[in-house]
This record gives C-alpha cells, structure tokens and sequence, in this order.
C-alpha cells in the first residue's frame, strides 16, 4: 500500500512479559503497520483490514484473534466506527476485537518478513543491504518487496517503485514474477 512504510509481526494484547512463539500465554499474533498519513489514512489501513479477513468469524483460540489495536481516542473512535459499518453492511455480529495497543513485542526472526525468507535468493539480495537483522526488518523497501511477494500490490505500483530496491537485474525478474 502507498504510504505503508514499515511492517513487522509479533505478539500483543496480554499480560507475559516478553512473550514468544512456544510461550505466548495470552497474547495474540499481530502486525505493525507504520504509514506516513499524508499518503495513506487510518481509515484507509481499516478499510483494507476488514476487506482482508472474515470479520464474523468464530474465535478459535486467542492466539489467532482476529483484532484491532488503537493507538489512542481517535483511532479508537475509527476503529469502532468501522467495525459498526461492518456489522450493518453484513448483517452480522463483527467478532473481530477492538482493543488498546499496550505492548507490541516483535515476533522471532524467522517469523519476520516472512515471505521474503521463503525466497532465499531475492532474501539474500536484500541482506547484502541490511546485514543487520534488525536494520532488515525494519527497512521500507524490505516491507514493500515482501508485500509484493505476499500477493499484495500491482504491476504499476511495482514498476513506479522498483528502481528504489536496489535489486539486480535478476532480483528485478524474480519479484516481477509475483505481481500480477
């Protein structure tokens, strides 16, 4: 999405301390998403997470809630404001929680970027960049390249963005492969 510069997976919304994948008491699974709202609104963000995921689904485990957490008073007003646009145009019982972010604590490495590391030669291209994990992880053009291979975004945004990469020729091949 344009705008959306930086994303990172991990565990939020219970009481560990430090949680992680084997040990995560009460937490949820969750995503950051860090936008520059000249480019792309709160409520824009919101209106492509409800078009991603059942919003009426049956809660299995906390685990894998589904959920929104708020930042502050005006995205929480958004937030439930667009759950209820949900509700009325379904018909039906939103399950998906809306909640006050407290602690985000990021998920392991593996879990990180997750699409990217399962193509190992455009992953190792980009951490030729970003040797260091942490840097790669939080690096705008990491985040946009694993959102392509993810299945999110198209061609034209691809071909506006590409040269910023600083991937090879080959690497430039590889990714144009995964956009539509």
């Amino acid at each position: 999405m344009k705008g959306v510069y930086r994303t990172r997976v991990g565990y939020t919304g219970g009481s560990l301390e430090n949680p992680n994948y084997h040990n995560l008491g009460d937490h949820t699974e969750a995503f950051q998403v860090d936008y520059d709202p000249a480019q792309i609104s709160y409520e824009e963000i919101l209106d492509i997470f409800w078009a991603s995921h059942t919003p009426t689904g049956r809660v299995w485990s906390r685990q894998y809630m589904a959920a929104v957490y708020f930042h502050n008073e005006e995205q929480e007003k958004a937030a439930l404001a667009s759950r209820a646009a949900v509700e009325e145009k379904l018909g039906a019982e939103v399950t998906t929680a809306v909640s006050a972010l407290d602690k985000f604590y990021m998920a392991e490495n593996y879990h990180q970027k997750y699409y990217l590391q399962a193509r190992s030669e455009l992953a190792e291209e980009l951490r030729a960049y970003y040797p260091d994990f942490g840097d790669f992880v939080n690096s705008t053009a990491v985040a946009r390249v694993n959102g392509y291979i993810g299945g999110y975004g198209d061609r034209e945004s691809l071909n506006e963005e590409l040269d910023a990469y600083g991937l090879s020729p080959r690497g430039r091949e590889i990714l144009k492969g995964f956009v539509n």
